[in-house]
Parts: C-alpha cells; sequence; structure tokens
C-alpha cells in the first residue's frame, strides 16, 4: 500500500515558528492574521504560544532564538497564507504598512507574469518570510511579477 492511500486526508496542521521576543511575535500574528492565543507557556526557559482561530491551531511560537531569520541555511523558504479575496489582501498590507512590516516587493504583485493569483511578500518582527495571497483577482491591477524568471514566492 502506498503512503497516498494511507494519507488521504493529509493537511497541513500548524507552523511551529522560533522568535526572540514572544510577546512581540503574539502582538504581531494576531494583529495580522487575527489569531488568537489558544494557551501560552509562561515558564521562563520555556515560553511559547499556541495561537489559533476558528477553532483550529495555526502557529505555534516558541522564545528560544537569538538574532534574525537565516535565509542561507537550510529550513524554511517562507511561510503563506491565502485569503479568499484581493480586497482581503489589500486590507493587510494597509495593516502591514501601519506595521511598519517591511515588504520583499511593493504591494500586491502577481506569483508571475499574467498569473491571476498573488499577493503580499513580507517579514515578521524577526525576518521570517511571510506571504499573503489570494488565487484570483491580481491580474486585473495591472502589476508586473517582480522577476520573470521565477515565482515571485521565491523572495529574488
Amino acid at each position: 500500500m502506498s503512503s497516498t492511500t494511507l494519507l488521504r486526508t493529509l493537511k497541513t496542521g500548524h507552523v511551529g515558528l522560533n522568535v526572540t521576543d514572544l510577546d512581540r511575535s503574539i502582538d504581531f500574528y494576531r494583529a495580522v492574521l487575527g489569531v488568537q492565543v489558544v494557551h501560552e507557556g509562561t515558564y521562563p526557559e520555556r515560553r511559547y504560544a499556541l495561537m489559533g482561530r476558528d477553532g483550529r491551531l495555526v502557529v505555534t511560537l516558541w522564545q528560544q532564538s537569538e538574532g534574525t531569520f537565516a535565509t542561507a541555511t537550510p529550513g524554511l523558504h517562507h511561510l503563506s497564507f491565502e485569503v479568499e479575496s484581493l480586497d482581503e489582501v489589500r486590507a493587510a498590507e494597509h495593516l502591514l504598512r501601519e506595521l511598519g512590516a517591511e515588504f520583499a516587493y511593493d504591494g500586491v504583485v502577481p506569483h508571475g507574469e499574467g498569473s491571476a493569483s498573488g499577493g503580499l511578500f513580507f517579514t515578521d518582527p524577526d525576518g521570517i518570510r511571510l506571504e499573503i495571497y489570494t488565487r484570483t483577482g491580481v491580474a486585473e491591477t495591472g502589476a508586473t511579477a517582480p522577476t520573470s524568471s521565477a515565482p515571485t514566492c521565491g523572495f529574488f
């Protein structure tokens, strides 16, 4: 029997991220993703927050890091969140600008030249690369893809 047969209901569960300042990261992810703290470990040597939305765990933040996200080492490339509409992506852009987030590209961009899908590419306070995108509506904005030879989500 193949693993495809065994894992017919496979979905991504939550994502665990190492952060340098748990309180700052809780505030950021709460504001941007609308997630709430479901459970928090407050032991000085083991601080973490389980954050969820609509009864589902989305992201777990672990305060056990120093420095910033390293893009040159193996591990997470970026974390992506899908929303239903371009209006939601634009609302996220407005909020992220208010929060002072750093963007990889200026505003909403398509995933590739002429692609209907696209979104925002930005970093969290620790430099972790994030994406908020929608599947449709981006081509109609007239925005061009930042690179013609690779997917935008490559953060090139």
